[in-house]
């Protein structure tokens, strides 16, 4: 309504200077400028609360075009009626009569509806665009909060599979208890104070996973075959955290964890310019039943929700499940 009112103040300024024939404004002119707005605003606001959201913001531009001319005639021979016909009526101690000829008025008309018409235009993509940004705020926000819940399931998830490792050890009055603890304790740090970043370097990563695989080399005696190999150059990549950790664990957890016969685990990642190309294949073995049934599958779906999150259309991931051998591979597009 402000805006309305500052617009209409500014034209009423602009046009009893131009009325003025003397040069110095006289009351007359007052007059003439005020009932020459009115016969403008009929067609203005008819273009803007009746064309421009029912035609044009619809995208009916032809049906628009054509109701816009007839508006701007119709303004037009309104402007000098009123002034010929029908002041007279209302005014009768003054005599008016149109100044312009039909096509001054077109003029006027024209410029007034193009000139509205624009500012209505203007302030509706700006609302749009404010409308757009907090809609993406609130997107984003959404999706940090779940990308948060996600990774705070990792933390409690990997520390009760690893205390149950722990007690089994203690249990057995292992030596390798100690040991097994303090490796626990470097992993832990990297979870709780280098994880929580959105992005980290893969080196840092692979350090990590090193760790926590060095960790289930010492429960398995040695009895399974673990490798991990890495191709290509680590440094000048980030990536999103713990990405590839619930994978690994699943292996172990699923695979030596159970096994009955012969058991191995192999990683493989790979490095590109394009890729980053992450391989785990692990036997199959009989899971331990100390994880309960509501637990299991935490690790995978966590992987797929983040990645669809972080990665949307530029990751893929293969999971093979084939006689006795599980195989995992997660394809990553270096975009970052």
């Amino acid at each position: 309504m402000l805006q309305h009112i500052l617009f209409w103040c500014v034209s009423f300024y602009v046009l009893l200077r131009l009325f003025a024939s003397s040069g110095k404004v006289e009351k007359i002119d007052y007059i003439y400028t005020a009932l020459f707005h009115i016969s403008l605003i009929v067609g203005i606001y008819a273009n803007l609360s009746i064309l421009i959201p029912k035609f044009l913001s619809k995208k009916r531009y032809f049906l628009y075009g054509i109701l816009l001319i007839g508006i701007i005639i119709g303004t037009a021979k309104f402007n000098i009626l009123f002034f010929d016909k029908w002041v007279g009526y209302v005014l009768s101690g003054y005599y008016f009569i149109s100044y312009y000829e039909f096509i001054d008025i077109i003029k006027f008309v024209v410029v007034y509806i193009g000139i509205t018409s624009l500012i209505k235009l203007s302030k509706g993509w700006f609302e749009l665009s404010e409308a757009n940004h907090r809609l993406n705020q609130l997107q984003k926000e959404k999706i940090e909060t779940e990308l948060k819940a996600l990774k705070g399931q990792i933390n409690p998830h990997f520390l009760f599979n690893s205390m149950n490792s722990i007690y089994s050890l203690s249990l057995n009055k292992s030596e390798k208890t100690p040991e097994i603890i303090l490796k626990l304790s470097d992993i832990m740090r990297y979870i709780i104070y280098e994880a929580n970043a959105d992005f980290v370097h893969l080196t840092k990563e692979v350090a990590y996973l090193k760790d926590y695989i060095d960790l289930q080399k010492l429960r398995s005696d040695n009895r399974a075959t673990i490798t991990f190999d890495i191709k290509g150059e680590l440094s000048n990549i980030i990536i999103a955290p713990l990405l590839f950790f619930p994978l690994v664990e699943n292996s172990f957890k699923h695979g030596i964890k159970g096994a009955t016969g012969k058991s191995f685990v192999s990683i493989l990642l790979d490095i590109s310019k394009e890729k980053i190309k992450f391989r785990i294949e692990n036997n199959k073995g009989i899971t331990d039943n100390v994880e309960k049934k509501e637990y299991k599958g935490i690790g995978l779906d966590n992987v797929l929700k983040r990645l669809d999150m972080i990665y949307p259309n530029k990751h893929k991931i293969v999971i093979s499940d084939i006689n006795d051998t599980f195989t995992v591979e997660l394809i990553i597009d270096q975009l970052l």
